[in-house]
């Protein structure tokens, strides 16, 4: 078994060892050091997806408040609008006013 971090001293004992055992114990000295690596590496692996899948949890968290704060946004900005725009325009501009407002959220949706 390896002892996490010191995988260098695993293998130079493991080379020393099959110089005093010969070439009739080659095959196990294969797998000894084949399962070693095996080892080290499922232990990193398990480290960077454990690191990978928490960041991606935090960007997925903080894409949810930024929509929620786009759409917020874009509601307390529809009400003065529409009012300004129809006060103002008319009809016209309560079209123009909301199509921009449509156009705006469409674009953040599609851009993320």
């Amino acid at each position: 078994m390896t002892t996490p971090g010191r995988p260098h001293d695993d293998l130079t004992a493991a080379f020393a060892a099959r110089q005093e055992l010969g070439p009739d114990y080659d095959a196990a000295f294969v797998e000894s050091v084949v399962a070693r690596v095996e080892e080290t590496v499922d232990a990193r692996m398990g480290t960077h997806l454990r690191t990978s899948s928490e960041l991606d949890r935090r960007r997925t968290q903080a894409d949810r408040k930024v929509t929620i704060t786009v759409a917020c946004v874009s509601l307390g900005v529809s009400i003065p609008l529409t009012a300004i725009a129809g006060g103002t325009a008319g009809f016209a501009g309560l079209l123009v006013a909301w199509i921009g407002l449509v156009l705006i959220n469409l674009g953040y949706a599609l851009w993320n």
